[in-house]
């Protein structure tokens, strides 16, 4: 899953992991346990929950089972980092961009956001205006993996059968 904060990639990989039975592997509470054992917000704890994340998937996806991880993925490091593992554990990588085309509709997502994650502050707009700055066109290596992008002004139904639809094609 990529996109930026809000754009709803969690509730669609979460639905898409259950229909699929598989571990779905978010990096938000992950940077926030980070957090919560005390390592300072100073330091690159975004960085660590990537590369926690990664031995996370990497286990599952050695013991043969499907994996859904659900990052912002805004640079070509990110996202190639996801190639790289597919590669090394012989999986198949299907990435699911989410975004939002309607600027009120994904503010008024945000404002409403309770992740339940108390040492990550919840998302406000500015954030996604700044992440939206970072967030990389999808050019040289990372164009050539196999990616669809939905719209998360569509329903909720409508864009989990489009992410299921791609991810079994």
């Amino acid at each position: 899953m990529a996109g930026l904060p809000g754009a709803g990639k969690s509730t669609i990989g979460e639905i898409v992991g259950a229909r699929l039975g598989a571990t779905v592997v978010s990096v938000d509470p992950i940077e926030s346990a980070i957090l919560r054992a005390g390592i300072d917000a100073d330091q690159p704890t975004g960085l660590a929950a990537y590369l926690v994340a990664e031995e996370i998937a990497r286990k599952e996806l050695l013991a043969g089972r499907t994996v859904i991880v659900d990052a912002v993925n805004a640079g070509e490091a990110a996202r190639l980092q996801w190639r790289d593992l597919a590669a090394e554990t012989d999986a198949r990588l299907r990435v699911v961009e989410v975004v939002c085309s309607d600027e009120r509709v994904h503010r008024e997502r945000l404002e409403k956001r309770e992740r339940g994650l108390p040492h990550l502050e919840e998302t406000t707009w500015r954030a996604v205006e700044q992440s939206l700055e970072g967030y990389a066109p999808w050019v040289g290596p990372c164009a050539k993996l196999p990616r669809v992008t939905i719209d998360s002004v569509e329903s909720l139904g409508v864009n989990v059968d489009a992410a299921l639809a791609f991810i079994v094609s």
